[in-house]
């Protein structure tokens, strides 16, 4: 153990430099200059330090002070030798930090067992918190599996969706990566980007409970078949809001209004402006935009330039402004998406 001995006096740094070398397993260093001794403690982390009161640079309280201020000093050991007695002395000593004292003259036993104490303080401190940072340890690889089995649950939500749903598992991906772009342009922080990669797939989950001769019509729908297609939104929302998983209660915030429009004519509630979940504006964007810009069963792919004009002019209707601003302002970045996740050459997934 480091035992760090600071006194302007070199023959009492010398002296008790060897008197604390012979102490099991300690290593002693001495500095008759307090501020040289401060510089090491910065950098090194002492198991105790053994300081004299009267120091022309800076007294053993003075010291303390200074050695306390420093981060991850605040439980460092503190002996200060002094031959004061004087009860203020002692007591501004110990209200600066000053754990101990070693009365001069001093002899090897005294020292022994004050010093001894204080180790076997020191020893029992680095234990704790070897344990705490283990439990810390064993804690983040508990939650690193839980998240991995979450993640999996989602994968598997998000695959029974596309088995039902027309659209591909490539549009899937695009529209998950473009949101998590907007949400990073908007200055979401980097959980939070993760969050809504995760949970923007599971915006249409919803369809499962929708009826294949409406779901995978060709033509236009009804009005009687419209109002059970939009029941998806609400469906999305129940199968996924009564988990207390961070990712699928986003996910249900979601699937409830990835499909209202900013103007508030949009569905299932009609909300408008911010009353809808900053989570649904993104995906609304996202969605649409792919959506476009994808080919289907029931209609070819849009190129881009004509998406993107679309887009823009549902600002402020269809979408949020600040949305659809943030996705064009990462143009670059949604066509290094688009283009990694191409279109399998095969039909799309029916």
């Amino acid at each position: 153990m480091d035992i760090i001995i600071v006194d302007d006096e070199p023959v009492s740094v010398t002296m008790l430099k060897r008197l604390v070398e012979k102490l099991p397993d300690c290593n002693g260093r001495g500095f008759t200059q307090s501020s040289a001794a401060l510089a090491w403690c910065k950098q090194n982390d002492p198991d105790l330090v053994i300081v004299d009161y009267m120091m022309p640079e800076l007294n053993g309280i003075e010291f303390a002070r200074s050695l306390r201020a420093l981060e991850g000093r605040d439980s460092t050991p503190l002996l200060m030798v002094t031959a004061s007695a004087d009860r203020e002395v002692r007591n501004s000593a110990l209200q600066n930090g000053i754990n101990d004292f070693l009365n001069k003259p001093f002899d090897f036993v005294e020292l022994q067992a004050r010093a001894s104490n204080m180790l076997a303080l020191r020893s029992s401190q680095k234990k704790l918190a070897n344990r705490a940072l283990l439990l810390a340890e064993e804690v983040l690889e508990a939650t690193k599996e839980i998240r991995a089995r979450e993640i999996e649950t989602l994968t598997c939500l998000g695959r029974a969706s596309e088995q039902r749903d027309p659209e591909t598992h490539e549009h899937i991906m695009r529209m998950s990566n473009y949101s998590r772009l907007i949400a990073q342009r908007l200055g979401f922080t980097e959980h939070e980007c993760d969050l809504m990669l995760l949970a923007a797939p599971m915006h249409d989950i919803g369809k499962v409970g929708t009826p294949d001769g409406i779901l995978l019509k060709p033509g236009r729908l009804t009005p009687d078949e419209w109002k059970i297609m939009k029941r998806h939104t609400i469906i999305g929302h129940d199968i996924l809001a009564s988990s207390s998983s961070p990712i699928l209660k986003a996910a249900a915030q979601i699937a409830l209004a990835h499909h209202e429009k900013f103007d508030g004519s949009g569905y299932p509630r009609g909300l408008s402006g911010t009353d809808i979940p900053i989570y649904g504006r993104i995906v609304a964007v996202a969605d649409v935009f792919d959506a476009l810009t994808s080919e289907r069963p029931y209609k070819p792919a849009w190129d881009l330039d004509r998406a993107a004009e679309y887009i823009r002019g549902g600002i402020g209707g269809h979408f949020d402004p600040t949305c659809v601003e943030a996705f064009f302002d990462e143009w670059d970045a949604v066509l290094k998406i688009r283009a990694h996740y191409q279109e399998a050459i095969e039909s799309p997934v029916g």
